[in-house]
């Protein structure tokens, strides 16, 4: 009889420590790390690319924006009232300027700062541009500024962030261009019939970065805005490949020449578009 009791307690000692093992097993379990953001965000459009992929646009993004120049990642352009910082020469408004454009640079910033990166000290002691005019960056830059120059490193050092973030900005732009899209049907699939062709994703990449979404109502001249929305909504074909990069080239140069047209002639916006139009040629290849 005592050695039954024995053995019941034994079982019952093991029974106890399985429950207890398991309950610890599925603990655990459920503190398994999520996926990162990155691939989560690749959720809201199925897009896909490789870093060797992202890197290559990267290196035409340069290239389109500052003439792949080291010493262009800070630059101020003649005509314009705010400088333009890293490949995509990310828009920086100096404190209480309102532009018409979208400003680019504190986005920018805070996914440094989401990806734990750490800044360089104009980066990261300055909210607002810390420039009011072009003369004075320049004057600092001629002087060989020190700031200027670290900002300038980090900003060429750090391509494939910044390549990452525009990426970003395409997986976000499509939810927002279907909101207020006035054919949101057509829109997807241009969107999606450019995105599935070979090498589509760099038009998308560079385009949302170089114009914008085409979402926002300050960016618009007589009413007609000239950002990917309104390039995808002069679309109409259905083949993908070759031709519909050729039509997603020849778009952007309509939107693009319509803007000229319409803006204000003392602006003299006519002197930006042969370079414009070169830029969309790229798109076709």
């Amino acid at each position: 009889m005592k050695k039954n009791k024995y053995k019941l307690l034994i079982l019952a000692s093991i029974t106890a420590f399985s429950i207890i093992s398991f309950g610890l097993s599925n603990k655990n379990m459920t503190k398994t790390p999520s996926k990162p953001d990155t691939e989560e965000t690749s959720k809201k459009t199925g897009l896909t690319i490789s870093k060797a992929e992202l890197d290559i646009v990267a290196e035409k993004i340069f290239k389109n924006e500052a003439g792949g120049k080291k010493d262009e990642l800070v630059y101020w352009n003649t005509g314009e009232n705010f400088p333009s910082l890293g490949i995509g020469h990310f828009i920086w408004y100096k404190q209480g300027q309102k532009g018409r454009f979208e400003e680019s640079f504190p986005p920018l910033v805070a996914y440094y700062k989401a990806h734990n990166v750490k800044l360089p000290r104009i980066m990261e002691e300055n909210k607002y541009s810390p420039w009011q005019s072009r003369d004075e960056l320049f004057r600092l830059k001629n002087a060989r500024n020190k700031d200027i120059a670290e900002l300038t490193d980090f900003l060429y050092n750090t391509k494939d962030i910044q390549v990452s973030f525009i990426f970003e900005r395409l997986e976000n732009s499509l939810e927002k261009m279907l909101e207020i899209a006035d054919n949101p049907e057509n829109v997807k699939k241009q969107f999606y019939r450019v995105a599935k062709s070979p090498n589509g994703l760099y038009p998308l990449i560079d385009y949302v970065n170089f114009k914008g979404e085409g979402t926002t109502r300050t960016e618009t001249y007589k009413g007609d805005g000239w950002g990917l929305l309104q390039v995808l909504e002069n679309m109409k074909g259905t083949e993908t490949g070759k031709a519909a990069l050729i039509e997603f080239s020849n778009s952007a140069k309509f939107v693009l020449e319509r803007r000229v047209k319409n803006s204000d002639p003392e602006k003299n916006e006519k002197k930006w578009l042969a370079g414009w139009l070169n830029r969309c040629d790229t798109y076709k290849n």
